[in-house]
């Protein structure tokens, strides 16, 4: 076992310091005794994790590099610490309002990550819910700092999180009103005081998301930006922060184009394959949705489903393709309780007794599923995506530090393996069926919609005359979805605004795997010129056991 060095330290110590400034972060990463806080959201709060940020990166400049590690770590934390700073220091936060990713779904989404099994967990939930007020008063002390400023969300963002924040509040079946009456610690009724103090905190939380919402359409609403494109400076920011590597926008807006048009016509010749000659994309899905082989009723056959595929991949990959720890191969597939759609993954704890977790978001109406357009999304979510991917650098935390093996995350590195791993999965010939090659297209296919949709709507490039020609815009960006996406109307609509409103992240997934295919060719030339067979396998292991990294980190450590 590699023994821990001084920049280990620093990175431990970064870490805790860390998760003490901000406990949420603390539960997400498994890492306890900060359940019961919700920590200071206010700028006050955002100014002392930069000056955590400076003070780390001090640090690392006084230390000496021992080892590839210690050299690799110290190249992360100074791409990552110093994204943060830049970002605190052009106000990210203090204009921070989407519909996926701001405080206003981090606030409620935490509680889902909590341990529930026991008196003191519970006691732990009645003390964060009362303290989300004070919580949620930080965050509109910080979008009030930013509106004095200039620094002011789009519309757009501040409308969807109004709609949500009022959803929440909304009694009697909003979230803060209904989960905590299902408290059971050991497989009782919670003691009258716990009770009490659950409810006086789901009300509290609730009537403070209810200010929330009087304070995004009654204050911020009239102030905030109609044009929701960010522009060529900040997006530049924004795309280095997710995909971990400086790429050319403009090179990278051309190749999504292209990627788009390739993905789109193999697509098109496999829906005449299923459908018949002439067939359109919506006959294919027709065909396929319309396959009682394919159909899933009700939420519990999806959950049952999802497990079957997951445990599937994990008992046939071990040993294959992958070496697959015993702790690694627990994966719970569950339904969120939320309903804004999607699927998402949530990472062990440190210590594994926290295993990781596939949700699935299912919108409120929607009672059927099809098989074909999931079945790459399970793999993309599980094995070999991100469950193996982030797993695995837990696992193999000792020979890293706190930081690499569990607090680092970089979009590109972990959507853009994740995106890589399906295309992997069609590779080892687990979507051969027509059905599931077409979820495969399907998903590749949104992947590229959302590198041109992205970059041409904040960079306010021109759309091809086959768009519509003349600059993104709204309705643009809704069209190339609509003519690219098969998804239900309502949870594109969701998509669209995500992008919109949370810039730089969604192209993270296809150009993320479009770098990890370079290192991978890059890696398999480098070892066919010294006359050696290159082993996929091994070239797996060797950069899922670096963790998480700045793609940019990952090519010098892996090629050079």
């Amino acid at each position: 076992m590699r023994a821990p060095t001084s920049i280990d330290k620093i990175a431990d110590d970064y870490t805790r310091e860390l998760a003490t400034l901000s406990p949420l972060l603390a539960t997400d990463l498994g890492l306890p005794g900060h359940d019961h806080l919700m920590g200071d959201h206010s700028p006050a709060g955002h100014a002392a994790q930069a000056d955590l940020h400076r003070r780390t990166l001090a640090l690392l400049d006084s230390a000496t590099p021992l080892d590839d590690t210690d050299r690799v770590t110290v190249a992360a934390m100074r791409d990552r610490l110093g994204l943060d700073i830049e970002a605190y220091e052009a106000g990210d936060h203090l204009r921070a309002v989407s519909n996926i990713a701001c405080p206003v779904q981090e606030f409620r989404d935490i509680f889902d990550l909590m341990p529930t099994e026991t008196a003191d967990d519970w006691a732990n939930i009645a003390s964060r819910l009362a303290q989300v007020p004070d919580a949620i008063a930080g965050y509109v002390e910080c979008l009030r700092v930013g509106a004095d400023r200039g620094l002011l969300p789009s519309r757009l963002g501040v409308t969807d999180a109004f709609v949500q924040a009022r959803i929440l509040a909304t009694e009697p079946d909003s979230f803060f009103a209904t989960f905590w009456r299902d408290a059971r610690p050991g497989g009782s009724e919670p003691a009258p005081a716990l009770a009490a103090d659950l409810e006086r905190g789901a009300r509290a939380a609730a009537d403070a998301y209810w200010a929330l919402a009087d304070f995004l359409h009654d204050e911020l609403l009239g102030q905030a930006k109609r044009d929701a494109a960010v522009g060529r400076e900040r997006y530049q920011r924004y795309s280095r922060l997710f995909v971990g590597s400086t790429v050319d926008l403009d090179e990278t807006y051309d190749w999504g184009l292209d990627e788009l048009a390739r993905i789109a016509a193999e697509q098109d010749a496999l829906a005449a394959t299923i459908a018949g000659p002439g067939a359109t994309l919506t006959d294919a899905v027709a065909v396929l949705n319309a396959d009682p082989a394919r159909l899933l009723r009700g939420t519990d056959a999806l959950q049952a489903w999802m497990q079957h595929v997951s445990d599937q991949a994990i008992r046939e990959l071990d040993g294959t393709h992958f070496d697959i720890s015993e702790r690694m191969r627990t994966l719970e597939c569950r339904i969120a309780p939320t309903q804004t759609g999607g699927i998402y993954y949530t990472g062990p704890s440190a210590d594994f007794s926290r295993p990781g977790r596939m949700w699935w978001s299912v919108p409120a109406g929607v009672t059927e599923f099809s098989t074909w357009s999931e079945r790459t999304t399970v793999y993309h979510e599980g094995v070999p995506g991100h469950h193996l991917q982030i797993a695995q650098a837990v696992e193999n935390a000792a020979e890293l530090n706190l930081w690499r093996g569990l607090a680092c995350w970089v979009s590109g590195h972990g959507e853009g393996w994740a995106l890589y791993a399906e295309k992997l999965m069609d590779e080892f010939g687990y979507l051969d069926d027509d059905g599931d090659r077409f979820g495969l297209l399907d998903s590749q296919r949104l992947r590229a919609t959302r590198v041109v949709l992205d970059l041409g709507f904040h960079l306010r490039k021109d759309a091809p005359a086959s768009f519509g020609g003349g600059r993104w815009d709204y309705d643009k960006a809704w069209n190339l979805l609509r003519s690219n996406v098969a998804m239900e109307e309502k949870s594109l609509r969701f998509e669209l605004h995500r992008y919109l409103t949370w810039p730089g992240q969604a192209p993270s997934y296809k150009i993320g795997q479009r770098v990890w295919e370079q290192i991978r060719d890059a890696v398999a030339r480098d070892a066919a010129s010294r006359g050696e067979e290159f082993s996929l396998k091994d070239f797996h292991t060797r950069a899922l056991n670096l963790g998480a990294l700045p793609l940019d980190v990952l090519r010098e450590a892996l090629v050079g």
